[in-house]
């Protein structure tokens, strides 16, 4: 069987991090964006912010397949800081991210391929500190239980989730409770056999559409 198909991971939420080389200050902050222009308006408050700084040199990865890509040395010598930038967000496999690096010169020149190191190490070191949201295409299985029986299922779903690449939706409560969970297409029949299992044959997950979900590693 397939495994479930991926897309570009992004951060759960915004990270803040200083890097010191040489009396200069590399402050990064990486935020989780849903467009170009979510992207702009985070840049946008960096600048406003750190209005003394010396540079804010930024990259951004947007779309659902990472398909759209700036950056900007904002003074820094070309291609020695929005590039490298750029580069540390792709080789991570990220989309949905801005990165902006602002930085207070320290009076020592570091050289182009100094600034590159620099600016590099400025967001791989943010990234190693930000929490990842995958995405994958998940298939929604609804579950249908009497309300008697909803918290054991909800435990047993929850922990099922956590080993099959699943995650749980939003459960209702009517006439029966209603307990979602959005599961690869792939482990479906599993899903099938252990409610089974767990309900003597009485609970059966019903398939539904299909659709991408962030799914928190």
């Amino acid at each position: 069987m397939s495994a479930p198909h991926r897309y570009p991971a992004t951060i759960a939420a915004p990270v803040d991090h200083e890097l010191v080389i040489r009396k200069s200050r590399f402050l990064t902050h990486l935020a989780p964006v849903g467009s170009v222009e979510e992207a702009d308006a985070v840049i946008a408050g960096i600048r406003k912010r750190a209005w003394d700084a010396n540079h804010n040199c930024t990259a951004m990865i947007t779309g659902l397949h990472g398909d759209q890509a700036r950056s900007s040395d904002d003074g820094e010598p070309s291609g020695t800081a929005g590039v490298p930038m750029l580069e540390v967000l792709r080789r991570r496999g990220l989309t949905d991210v801005v990165a902006v690096v602002t930085r207070y010169f320290g009076g020592v020149k570091l050289g182009a391929g100094g600034l590159v190191r620099a600016y590099s190490t400025a967001v791989s070191e943010a990234l190693d500190g930000a929490a990842l949201v995958r995405r994958e295409v998940l298939t929604q299985a609804t579950v249908e239980v009497p309300h008697a029986e909803a918290g054991r299922f909800d435990n047993l779903l929850r922990e099922w989730a956590g080993h099959h690449g699943a995650t749980l939706g939003t459960p209702s409560y009517g006439e029966v409770a209603r307990l979602e969970l959005w599961v690869p297409a792939h482990e479906l029949p599993r899903l099938t056999d252990d409610l089974a299992a767990a309900s003597a044959g009485a609970v059966r997950p019903a398939p539904g559409v299909e659709r991408v979900v962030d799914v928190p590693d």
